[in-house]
């Protein structure tokens, strides 16, 4: 099969395994059910890791394009459904993949038994999270992204509170459902006024069409109303506040995909709708956005940086150090270089397998000591080495330290920041000592009984 026959299969086979679940899920023993879902996660894993390998080799060409049931264009427009993998997007799509299928084998005895009539349900919402985060990632239609955008969201919200019989998971995912379905209704509002302008809805037919326009402001209104839904999705200032309080109350195998992929994501839409549809001369300038994405990168991660620190609910600092890091990526991406998202790139797969690792561990602690509090847990966890050891590990990493990937991705990003403004290297520096500096903290004090106990600290 070509390379672009098979963008439709990574989409469509974890909406299968979700629709196999839902079906038989509650006749199956719990072994079947967790088994089949690594299943249905791997095999798009393996297709997107496929494409990846196809289109970064050359061999596919620099990107292949698919459109889904051969509604092809017709004198230079489209109705259909268009699938596009370029390297970035294949590379999302194959990191949202493998991610999964980390998250479902590390949730295979995560929960208790569930109640027979639930039987794989977390696994389906799981497969249906996936679907929906490839679907953003391939897609190449502004319309469908929504759509995606919304899929996502809404599976979010339902493996945010997928402990209904509390009351705080169901407080979160209120938070969460609500700020997120403001920046939907933005996103959806921008792409309306879009389409009555261009009459396109493909993100490189309306980038065709608005490049024959002078530049004006419905344009310009419809940029910002589409870039706001999608940084309320990244949880960037001032739209952050909802992403500490959903990993707070998220099952840990959860805030492995909000915090790995799933904000990353938002970020990558921001970059690929201005590119593909703003950067021509009816559309945004450069400096312009330039300028408004290094004011939103930087305070973002400053905020986040100190929020970060100040913490002592663990799964709370590491949502706040995700915040802080995706302000260093809007950083990144706002140069608007090859350089800059060539080590954005790195620097976000990096962060994924390192914040899915910090989260794995937290989860630890919570199962063997009902808590995340970094007071309650001094000196506690003694007796557990190995996660010690990896919980270090992942603070020596998000410090942006050699060798590891996050520090080859960060000099990249850094460095061309730099070139465009000679303070944002000290940014990075500043904003990744801090973070990784606050997970080491963890560590010392949780595994090692470092510094002086709470009490003491608090007399």
């Amino acid at each position: 099969m070509d390379t672009a026959g098979l963008l439709p299969l990574v989409i469509a086979v974890p909406l299968l395994g979700a629709a196999v679940l839902v079906a038989g899920g509650r006749r199956l023993p719990r072994i079947v059910t967790d088994a089949l879902g690594c299943a249905f996660a791997a095999a798009p894993a393996a297709l997107a890791l496929l494409v990846l390998a196809r289109v970064a080799g050359g061999g596919a060409g620099p990107y292949a394009v698919e459109w889904v049931g051969g509604w092809h264009l017709a004198g230079g427009e489209g109705v259909g459904i268009v699938l596009v993998a370029d390297p970035l997007g294949a590379g999302l799509a194959a990191l949202v993949s493998v991610l999964v299928v980390a998250v479902l084998a590390y949730s295979w005895h995560y929960f208790e038994e569930p109640p027979r009539r639930h039987g794989g349900a977390f696994t389906a919402l799981i497969l249906l999270f996936q679907a929906g985060m490839c679907g953003f990632a391939l897609t190449g239609d502004l319309f469908n992204a929504f759509v995606f955008f919304e899929l996502m969201g809404v599976v979010a919200y339902a493996l945010t509170g997928y402990r209904v019989e509390e009351s705080r998971p169901l407080h979160g995912a209120l938070s969460f459902g609500i700020v997120n379905s403001l920046g939907g209704y933005c996103m959806l509002l921008g792409i309306t006024l879009l389409y009555a302008r261009t009459g396109e809805l493909g993100l490189a037919q309306i980038g065709r069409a608005l490049d024959g326009r002078a530049p004006d402001g419905l344009v310009l209104a419809a940029f910002v109303l589409v870039a706001t839904g999608l940084l309320v999705k990244a949880a960037a200032v001032p739209f952050h506040f909802w992403l500490p309080d959903a990993h707070a109350v998220a099952p840990t195998p959860v805030c492995m995909l909000l915090s790995g992929v799933m904000v990353e994501l938002g970020v990558y839409g921001v970059a690929r709708v201005y590119w593909t549809v703003f950067s021509g001369p009816g559309g945004v300038p450069h400096p312009d956005l330039t300028r408004a994405l290094l004011v939103i990168g930087t305070l973002t991660a400053l905020l986040g940086a100190l929020m970060c620190w100040r913490q002592r609910h663990i799964k709370r600092l590491l949502a706040f150090s995700t915040v802080a890091h995706t302000g260093l990526f809007l950083t990144g991406v706002a140069v608007l270089s090859p350089e800059g998202v060539s080590g954005t790139a790195l620097y976000v797969l990096g962060h994924a397998g390192v914040k899915a690792a910090l989260f794995g561990c937290v989860g630890v602690l919570l199962d063997r000591y009902a808590s995340v509090d970094e007071h309650e847990l001094y000196g506690r966890a003694g007796e557990l080495p190995v996660t010690g050891v990896l919980f270090t590990v992942g603070g020596l990493a998000l410090s942006g330290l050699p060798p590891f990937g996050t520090g080859l991705g960060k000099a990249l990003a850094e460095e061309a920041a730099g070139q465009a403004a000679g303070w944002l290297p000290a940014l990075f520096v500043l904003v990744s000592a801090v973070t990784g500096g606050a997970v080491l903290r963890v560590a010392l004090r949780v595994f090692a009984g470092a510094g002086r106990p709470p009490r003491a600290a608090e007399d």
